[in-house]
């Protein structure tokens, strides 16, 4: 069966194939491109609360602030003041305990049922020697969740993200 010759000839014609190849790749590649780098913003995020956290901690190891009677807001200013441009200050949540032994020691869960709450939230430094948890906490908001793909573990579309230190206080 022969073709007519216009069709033959529109067969052959490739003008606009690659702008229809990519019709049919964009939304995809697209998708996939900003759960990268959403998940990528997320661990970043993560990073930076944890070295805050870490740097902020030594304030409580060394006795510094236990020296200065620091207060759990003025704890929360000095972990802010540490942590990058990347958090809004009235959004981190900082939860301190000390404990008799490793052993013994339990981290605090805030969230319920896909909620944040904050009244479980303690500030107890210790003295020296004493085992110390500290516990940051920031509600990191996901935008995109491109085919299926959620970095959510929150209601209203945000992510826990949670930094820990634990040690024990010098004998300062």
């Amino acid at each position: 069966m022969d073709l007519p010759v216009s069709l033959r000839r529109f067969r052959r014609n490739a003008d606009g194939v690659a702008a229809v190849e990519f019709a049919l790749i964009a939304a995809p590649f697209f998708a996939l491109l900003f759960a990268i780098l959403e998940t990528a913003l997320v661990f970043m995020a993560q990073q930076a609360l944890q070295t805050a956290t870490t740097e902020t901690a030594r304030l409580i190891m060394t006795g510094q602030a236990q020296n200065q009677n620091m207060t759990a807001s003025q704890f929360q200013q000095a972990l802010c003041t540490n942590a990058t441009t990347l958090f809004s200050c009235s959004g981190l949540y900082v939860n301190v305990q000390t404990f008799t032994s490793f052993s013994s020691m339990t981290q605090m869960n805030p969230l319920q049922n896909g909620t944040f709450v904050t009244s479980n939230m303690n500030f107890m430094p210790g003295g020296p020697g004493e085992i110390v948890l500290v516990q940051a906490f920031y509600q990191w908001p996901v935008w995109l969740a491109p085919l299926g793909f959620n970095l959510s573990n929150m209601s209203g579309d945000s992510r826990l993200l949670m930094a820990t230190a634990v040690f024990r206080n010098e004998p300062y």
